[in-house]
Parts: C-alpha cells; sequence; structure tokens
C-alpha cells in the first residue's frame, strides 16, 4: 500500500491510497459490510454509486462462515465478489461490545458467541492470523475499545494494553507471508477515551512501533461532539502527515466535513446504511424522513439534484408507498441513495481541498444541509 498527499488546504488533504485491488481517492467514506455484505444492497449497485473501499468485520466473519469457507473460496475477495479494496476491522470493537460475554487478560480477550453461547479467544497474532486468511487489503491491530464514560486510569492502563496488543500483532504480521499474492496493510489503532496526554502518548507509541496507517478508535461511543473533534486535533501533529488516518466509526455528514478539516483521510459507518432502511434519507437540503405524509403525491426526486439510481428512477410518493407497505425494495432504494449521497460529499471535499477552498465549501453545505433539515 501506497499512501501520496496531492493536495492540502488547511489541515484538510486529499491523496491516493494505493492498494493492489485499486485506488482509493480520499476524503473517502467506506460503506460497512460487516458480514460480507453491505446490508439491502448489492456489490453491483456499491460499484454503480461509487464506493472505492468497503469493510468487513473480522469477529462476524470468524464465527460465520467461518475462516476455512472463506480461505476455500480464495479470500474474501473472491468469496464475495467484490474485486475493490477490503478493510477489516479486528473485531475488537464487537468483542468489547459484549461486557458480560467477555474477560480481557494480558494475552487477549476470551469471548462467547452471541450467537451460540461458544467460548473463543481472540490474540493479537490470531487476530492477524484470521486477518491473513481474509486477505483484506488493511487490516487493523487487536485493541480494546475504551467505553465512555471511563475514569482516566482505566482508560491509561486499557491504552497500555492496546499499545502492547498493537506491537505482538505487528511483530507477528512481520514474521509471515501473506495467503493470496497481494499486500497487506495494518493500521495502528489511537487510544485513550477523552484524556488529552493518554491520546498523545497512545498516537507516539504506535508511530515509534510504525504502522502503514493509524485509526482513531474509542471516540464516537457517547462523548459530546466537540470532545472528539478535540481528540483529533490532539493527536494529528502527532501523526505521519505521509500515511493515511482513518476515524472509525464517524459518522454524520456534519462529523466527517469537520474531522477532514481536522486532517482525516477515511471513515466509516453504518449510519447511511441504517437510516435508510429506517427511511431517512440525506439530501444536499438537509435529511428527509420519506414516511412523512408530506410525501404522499409528492413526484418528485428523492434529491433533484442526485444522479444515482433512485433519484433517477423513482419519486418520494413511491419510496414512502413502498415504505408504508413494507416492501424489501424500499430499503434498497433508500440505501442506494445514502451511499452515493456519501459518495457525493466526499467527492466534493475533495475537489474543495484540490481548489483550496475548503473552509468556505465547507461552511457552506454544513449551512445548507443544516437549513435543510430544519425545513423538513
Amino acid at each position: 500500500m501506497t499512501f501520496s498527499v496531492v493536495g492540502n488546504d488547511g489541515h484538510a488533504r486529499a491523496a491516493l491510497l494505493t492498494t493492489d485491488h485499486g485506488v482509493v481517492e480520499t476524503p473517502a467514506f467506506m460503506p460497512v459490510g460487516t458480514q460480507g455484505s453491505v446490508k439491502a444492497i448489492e456489490q453491483r449497485e456499491l460499484e454503480e454509486v461509487g464506493a472505492q473501499i468497503i469493510l468487513g468485520n473480522t469477529y462476524h466473519l470468524y464465527l460465520r462462515p467461518g475462516v476455512e469457507v472463506i480461505r476455500q473460496a480464495g479470500g474474501l475477495h473472491r468469496f464475495i465478489g467484490w474485486s475493490k479494496p477490503v478493510l477489516t476491522d479486528s473485531g475488537g470493537y464487537q468483542v468489547f461490545s459484549l461486557s458480560d460475554l467477555r474477560t480481557i487478560e494480558e494475552d487477549g480477550v476470551t469471548f462467547r458467541s452471541h450467537l451460540d453461547g461458544s467460548t473463543h479467544c481472540f490474540t493479537p497474532e490470531s487476530v492477524v492470523d484470521i486477518q491473513r486468511t481474509l486477505g483484506s487489503d488493511i487490516t487493523m491491530v487487536l485493541d480494546e475499545c475504551s467505553p465512555f464514560p471511563c475514569e482516566r486510569d482505566y482508560a491509561a492502563k486499557s491504552n497500555d494494553l492496546t499499545v502492547r496488543w498493537a506491537e505482538r500483532c505487528r511483530t507477528h504480521a512481520d514474521k509471515h507471508d501473506v495467503i493470496y499474492g497481494h499486500s497487506q496493510a495494518m493500521f495502528g489503532i489511537v487510544q485513550g477515551s477523552v484524556y488529552h496526554d493518554i491520546r498523545k502518548e497512545s498516537a507516539q507509541a504506535l508511530v515509534d512501533i510504525g504502522f502503514d496507517g493509524y485509526a482513531l478508535g474509542g471516540l464516537a461511543v457517547g462523548e459530546p461532539v466537540e470532545l472528539m473533534y478535540s481528540m483529533i486535533e490532539t493527536c494529528e501533529p502527532l501523526l505521519p502527515s505521509g500515511k493515511p488516518r482513518y476515524l472509525m466509526g464517524v459518522g454524520t455528514p456534519e462529523n466527517l466535513l469537520e474531522a477532514i478539516e481536522r486532517g482525516v483521510d477515511l471513515f466509516d459507518c453504518v449510519l447511511p446504511t441504517r437510516n435508510g432502511r429506517n427511511a431517512t434519507m440525506f439530501t444536499r437540503a438537509g435529511t428527509l424522513n420519506i414516511t412523512n405524509a408530506v410525501f404522499k403525491a409528492d413526484y418528485s426526486p428523492v434529491d433533484p439534484e442526485c444522479g444515482c439510481y433512485t433519484c433517477k428512477a423513482h419519486t418520494r410518493a413511491y419510496l414512502r408507498h413502498l415504505f408504508q407497505v413494507k416492501e424489501i425494495l424500499a430499503l434498497q432504494l433508500a440505501t442506494i441513495h445514502n451511499l452515493a449521497f456519501y459518495g457525493w460529499l466526499m467527492r466534493e471535499a475533495r475537489n474543495a481541498v484540490m481548489r483550496h477552498q475548503f473552509q468556505t465549501w465547507k461552511g457552506s453545505m454544513l449551512a445548507q444541509l443544516s437549513a435543510g433539515t430544519k425545513r423538513s
């Protein structure tokens, strides 16, 4: 994997992230395909809406269908029929969200499956091996995602463990070759809750170990949004300018633009797909609840300026009808549109950076999104 910054505007930047499965133009939003599928949308449609890279999740794919099934298929790309880049999360967040079903120790974490209660263990080394077998282009280290709120002492000890695990991940990966012939990058994950000094220690320790990219984890877990932005500002100067920065699990269009301004390159979140399945549509004029009665006889597109299939072929009235009668097509069409909107927003942000007009464009876009949402 290579990463080349091709434009800056303040801390905001445009770059090219090149993998053996293709190039990702950043800033970029990565649709979440937790179990090898982005919910309610086909891989063909993902390409049509401009998705450049998608996510898979180690925890879920490990449990079902199991890594041996994916290995026999020739890796995750072939198993799911997706030829572009894939990033796999380590499963740390999912494991640590099972607070009543897991035990954390120095060696790793023992947990019970949420499916059948069976006992499993993730160590830094085993998580690396699972992701090698999945064959993703970008892998993540095993980390502990501390909750919010948490005491400073807990956040410090948790981060120390995350750093030790990160070093073990890096060491283990360096000892083993890739399985399918394409390269695999590895990202470290900065933790530390909302404590500036711990975040700084975490970032510096991971840089000292040396990773291909750096993620900011443990954010968007309930803390005030200004605290999240503050943590990004704390970490950004410490992370190498020549490596990608990934804000995990974020978020709203507003969150993405604020984070881009603070130097973030990559994002993932279930919001556009989950909200779409629940009839919330993102548009250039703010969000719409498409089930509202006002749309019953509204024969305009969801977003008149959008060129996605949903907006070109169907009306707000039809989308509302599909949700009202609980047709599966409603989920598909809404997801297509929302992911197309997120992709458009990232491309526009990139263009604004390249024109050195990001702050002006961002201010205008935030005002437009806010005003439209209030009207809807």
